[in-house]
């Protein structure tokens, strides 16, 4: 009877576990990202990426003090829609990211500052470098981040 309990424990256990996990290459992924400005030359924010059930997404932890705005405060008073004064650290910038063997994409990235969600996809290139693209309708015509692994 031991034997028997165990064999169904684990034949219920396993799937969920396997489930939630990702592979070695897409953990790598996760972390404290430090996203620029679209010129590359200034930090702005820290994104956390997180997988839960093999799917991915980040949020704001962290504000970086900026050339715009030197003391930043997570409420986005100069943010557009349905974002205009909501605390930024509950806003999912990364929301729904799959594994796709080489890049997680699938999912959606969002700009509070002008109230729009892009389709996404997210690749690193080099341990360190997170290459973030955001595109409407076709993944050739969008624009491209380098979010750089916080340390």
């Amino acid at each position: 009877m031991p034997r028997l309990a165990l064999a169904l424990l684990v034949a219920l256990v396993a799937p969920a576990l396997a489930a939630q996990s990702l592979p070695a290459d897409a953990e790598a992924y996760l972390g404290d990202w430090v996203t620029y400005s679209d010129d590359g030359d200034e930090a702005q924010s820290v994104v956390r990426l997180t997988a839960s059930d093999g799917v991915v997404s980040g949020r704001i932890v962290r504000l970086l003090p900026t050339a715009e705005y030197p003391a930043p405060q997570f409420r986005c008073d100069d943010c557009h829609g349905r974002y205009q004064g909501v605390d930024l650290r509950a806003v999912p910038v990364v929301e729904g990211m799959v594994w796709g063997g080489d890049e997680f994409a699938g999912g959606r990235l969002v700009d509070p500052m002008n109230g729009r969600a892009y389709r996404g996809v997210l690749w690193l290139d080099g341990p360190d470098r997170l290459r973030v693209r955001g595109f409407l309708g076709i993944r050739a015509i969008g624009r491209t981040q380098i979010w750089r692994r916080a340390r």
